[in-house]
């Protein structure tokens, strides 16, 4: 019946509402004479024509307050103060025609009345939006939400209006909310919410924390991984605030609650020093380190940012995205976007000198390591030529400061990649040892970001949603992790601090074991590993053995002095360094190799060069691969025609 009158056009509706409403009155108008007229009934004619009589005034009150377009789904206060406001205003009518007609001592008629005719009203459209709310509830899934603060009734407001989710009860930290009722629902303790998930039937998990510390979200995390169940956020404050999200926008659990830790606030001193009012620009601004670095550049008001950018596609993307940033802060900043490549020196000369560039950041690289292993000759020119004719354009442009982006695997580096920015690091350091060079040059090391393009945690919740199997290269392989904010955040700072060939190595907290990440990713989308102990379980892991020039265990540091600077995350390595004219011979042999597309020679040139390049692999570098398949196929070929000749 409730289904058959829900699929009714709206108009339909309404003249039911209308049609029920009459009932309700007439029903009420009777109770009440037959309930108060315990004595002698009269006055029946008077009665009914002055309740006829105000009828229509009740539903015209009703019509104009807006009763009959309310849905009743979503009905509220709203709906029942119509329903009010109609029966007292058909109470003080029937007064006024009960005076009219002569009808006395009918006071506690018309007081019931009124009571009766509100509770049928009011108390049916309550009725029925109760059963439809039921009703949809049985199609939504159940869910627990882990915090009953502010977030966490405005995240129970919208889900409770909403089509996907059911709210069945909070659970908070703060005791004293603790066996308490909020919008209906009980609040729980968090150490018996696995109790709770189980008895209550609950299908999932929203945590409504977006101001807690990161570590505090860790905690919480630690303690929900075990549960069979998938666990989701509400977005962070940040987005909240700035109107990116709204609070029922929820999200997979963001990896930095796993493996981060709370950002350390930035020297405003350092984050000023080379960007407040001057012309900055950025190599390879498109890129995951680029296009941060020009976000966080923005907000300490440069003169101009120059984004240098190979890719038209990742220079429009970015700059849009700036624009809009700069629009909406108000911000009063210029920007030019530039293609161009870091392996041609005069492009950049010209775009330093135009603009009077005097801070550059070169995040410009190829730094996936399989992608640079299978193309060798184009991963050396651009790391390794791109950042020397990116220093020697600075130094003739009158840059004042250069800052490196560099990488941990350049530290004893057993893959290309590594290899070439640890000969780029060597580059920059003999280029500020040589004499009259006034450009401040320095390079800061770091691990793995989060969410940068060639990331794990991308790729294993892909693998995860497709219902896997998640790839790790080793089960004992570990990385060190950072956010993309902190490490921009932090290359800034280490950049106001050079003196000259500096190297700087950020502090990356706790390194992460890779199969411990992935099975926490699979456990808080509320799957289970399978495996030997668990053949029943959902996503598999597969080991897929280590990738040419992989390592099991990154480092940060070369040589064994490390120092303090006056950021606590940042430290500077007293690391040897060569005099340029060594540097310009390797430059020089490094070249020959590239322009005659010599692999095996190249990588021979970069064994021999003092970086402790460690490679053990043959190289497998594509094009040297279809080449030797060439050789061997056209061999047999070549043979056969000879001998037909003799």
């Amino acid at each position: 019946m409730l289904g058959w009158l829900l699929s009714l056009p709206r108009s339909v509706k309404r003249v039911f509402s209308v049609f029920a409403d009459v009932l309700f009155l007439i029903f009420s108008i009777v109770a009440a004479y037959f309930l108060t007229q315990n004595g002698l009934r009269g006055h029946v004619p008077e009665i009914a024509l002055s309740f006829a009589i105000s009828v229509p005034l009740t539903l015209l009150i009703f019509t104009k307050l807006g009763l009959y377009r309310a849905v009743i789904r979503y009905i509220g206060q709203h709906a029942f103060g119509a329903v009010l406001a109609g029966i007292v205003g058909s109470a003080l009518a029937l007064s006024i025609l009960f005076v009219f007609f002569g009808v006395e001592d009918k006071g506690n008629l018309i007081f019931v009345y009124a009571l009766l005719a509100t509770l049928t009203c009011g108390g049916a459209r309550l009725l029925m939006r109760m059963s439809l709310v039921q009703m949809n509830n049985t199609l939504k899934e159940r869910v627990l939400i882990y915090g009953a603060g502010s977030s966490g009734r405005q995240l129970a407001h919208a889900l409770i209006n909403g089509d996907q989710y059911h709210p069945i009860l909070f659970v908070d930290d703060d005791s004293t909310l603790q066996r308490s009722t909020i919008l209906g629902m009980p609040v729980g303790n968090p150490a018996t919410i696995a109790l709770l998930i189980k008895t209550q039937n609950i299908q999932r998990v929203l945590l409504a924390l977006p101001s807690a510390s990161r570590i505090r979200r860790r905690e919480v995390l630690d303690a929900l991984e075990s549960l069979p169940v998938p666990v989701q956020s509400v977005p962070g404050m940040n987005e909240l605030v700035n109107g990116d999200m709204r609070i029922d926008e929820l999200q997979e659990v963001n990896i930095e609650d796993l493996l981060g830790r709370d950002p350390e606030a930035p020297k405003l001193k350092l984050m000023h020093a080379n960007i407040q009012n001057k012309v900055v620009m950025v190599t390879g601004a498109g890129g995951s380190i680029g296009s941060e670095l020009c976000r966080q550049i923005l907000k300490y008001e440069p003169a101009m940012l120059v984004l240098f950018e190979l890719s038209e596609f990742a220079a429009y993307s970015i700059e849009q995205e700036l624009r809009l940033l700069i629009e909406r802060e108000n911000l009063n900043i210029d920007m030019r976007t530039i293609l161009g490549t870091v392996q041609d020196r005069g492009r950049l000369l010209s775009v330093m000198q135009s603009f009077d560039v005097q801070t550059v950041y070169h995040a410009a690289a190829y730094k996936h390591v399989p992608m640079v292993e299978f193309n060798v000759v184009e991963g050396v020119r651009n790391n390794v030529f791109g950042t020397w004719y990116a220093a020697e354009a600075a130094i003739e442009a009158q840059v004042e400061t250069f800052v490196l982006i560099s990488t941990d695997k350049a530290v004893r580096p057993t893959n290309v990649m590594g290899a070439s920015k640890r000969i780029a690091e060597l580059v920059l350091q003999a280029i500020a040892g040589r004499a009259g060079v006034k450009t401040c040059f320095s390079m800061v090391r770091f691990g793995n970001v989060l969410g940068s393009s060639g990331s794990v945690v991308p790729l294993f919740r892909e693998q995860i949603r497709r219902g896997g199997p998640v790839t790790v290269t080793h089960k004992d392989i570990i990385r060190y992790f950072m956010t993309i904010a902190e490490a921009a955040q932090l290359v800034i700072q280490a950049g106001a601090m050079g003196q000259g060939g500096d190297v700087f190595v950020l502090d990356m907290g706790e390194p992460v074991r890779i199969d411990e990440l992935a099975r926490r990713m699979i456990h808080l989308m509320g799957l289970e590993v399978k495996d030997e102990k668990h053949p029943n379980g959902d996503i598999e892991i597969r080991y897929t053995g280590l990738r040419p020039g992989e390592k099991l265990f990154e480092e940060l540091i070369i040589g064994p002095n490390v120092k303090g600077t006056e950021h606590p995350r940042i430290m500077a390595g007293d690391e040897v360094a060569l005099h340029w004219n060594e540097v310009q011979l390797l430059l020089n042999q490094l070249e020959a190799c590239c322009k005659s597309f010599s692999v095996d020679a190249l990588m021979e040139c970069m064994k021999s060069a003092p970086i402790d390049f460690s490679y053990l692999n043959e190289s497998c570098d594509l094009v040297k691969q279809a080449q030797q398949t060439m050789k061997v196929t056209i061999q047999p070929d070549i043979s056969s025609v000879r001998a037909k000749s003799a």
